[in-house]
């Protein structure tokens, strides 16, 4: 039997886990969550945009010892299988799963593939209803758990009225079935969820990667931040129709380097701003002018673990809706196999010089 350690002995500092929206692919969440599990490492906060946020939901709604198998159920749900052969081919899985939806999780909205003008409003104008996932999470999420601060959840999602991205969050609002279902309404296949009166849809549409919640939290914290991408845009220059869809794609909902190297600036110049005031003469530093400039200053390390989902064999542009027995196991093992080899390095160990708060480390290539 594996031994565990807790998180705490694990890893110094909160643990995050923050997860990338991307339909199938995310069971290479599910991968990188059991590996964390069996080396003991919880998350003290998840963060999750469209199937990220239901997975998020799933491992805070529950106790330790229920998540790993909840998520599990989860994707055993999702797994498009009809008439038991596990060996069907990927374009038919795919084929399934746009004409019939999946049980668990969306079935098809006839009424808008007859009339895509009609004005139905945006919990209705789109090719699927979803009222199968709120039955699923409703199932698999302890939602009185979930809302009784064991660990934060915050999903994202954004307004469909004006745009603009929204983070629910447990430690500031009680959430249920309705946020988790907001932050994966991707349009045009789902509708808009309605929340205190507001229309809200999928949160990858504005931030697919949310760590931005982490590094602009108050009051910020040190952390280790599992960031776990499901679209890698790392790869050769496409060649064909069907490679430059799924490039498009890949870069479309990536997490955004730039954006990332933004807040790695950022927080490299809060802690000159905190050497700096640490050199100040006593009398100075005593005064409130320079106590207030001195505030913008901080001392926290961020290590970003950043996983990234590998290609696996000859998947493409329909790789996120691959339901496939196959795809999800492929992607679970993936998964697993990353965050093991990032858990045996351990890099949120390494020395760290003073003036950096935020440390990027990425897997090296397997020999």
């Amino acid at each position: 039997m594996k031994k565990t350690i807790s998180s705490k002995a694990a890893v110094s500092g909160q643990v995050v886990l923050v997860l990338q929206g991307g339909g199938a692919l995310g069971a290479y969440q599910l991968g990188v969550y059991q590996a964390m599990h069996e080396a003991g490492i919880e998350p003290d906060w998840v963060i999750g945009t469209s199937v990220g946020a239901i997975n998020a939901a799933i491992i805070a709604g529950n106790p330790l010892h229920q998540r790993l198998e909840r998520l599990r159920q989860f994707w055993q749900r999702m797994e498009q299988n009809p008439l038991g052969f596990a060996g069907m081919p990927r374009a038919f899985a795919n084929a399934m799963t746009m004409g019939q939806g999946i049980p668990a999780f969306f079935e098809p909205n006839l009424a808008a593939w007859w009339n895509l003008d009609a004005r139905v409003g945006p919990e209705r104008a789109s090719f699927y209803q979803t009222a199968p996932l709120r039955t699923t999470l409703e199932t698999l999420v302890d939602f009185d758990y979930l809302n009784a601060h064991h660990t934060r959840l915050t999903v994202g999602a954004v307004n469909a009225r004006n745009g603009a991205m929204r983070y629910f969050d447990s430690s500031k609002e009680k959430l249920d079935a309705s946020h988790i279902m907001a932050s994966g309404a991707i349009p045009p296949a789902f509708p808009a969820v309605r929340i205190d009166g507001e229309p809200y849809w999928d949160g990858g549409i504005y931030s697919n990667t949310p760590i931005e919640a982490v590094l602009d939290d108050e009051p910020r914290r040190s952390s280790v931040i599992f960031s776990v991408q499901v679209w890698n845009p790392d790869g050769s220059e496409p060649q064909s129709v069907l490679q430059v869809l799924d490039k498009h794609k890949e870069i479309q909902y990536a997490s955004r380097a730039g954006n990332i190297e933004q807040q790695r600036k950022l927080h490299r110049l809060r802690h000159v701003i905190r050497q700096l005031s640490l050199h100040l003469p006593d009398q100075a530093a005593a005064s409130a002018e320079l106590r207030e400039l001195a505030a913008w200053g901080c001392g926290t390390t961020m290590h970003i673990v950043a996983l990234k989902a590998p290609r696996l064999g000859n998947e493409d542009h329909t790789k996120d809706i691959d339901f496939s027995a196959q795809g999800i196991r492929q992607r679970c093992q993936a998964g697993q196999d990353d965050a093991r080899r990032f858990i045996e390095q351990r890099p949120w160990e390494q020395p760290v010089d003073p003036i950096e708060g935020v440390l990027i480390h990425e897997l090296p290539p397997l020999d």
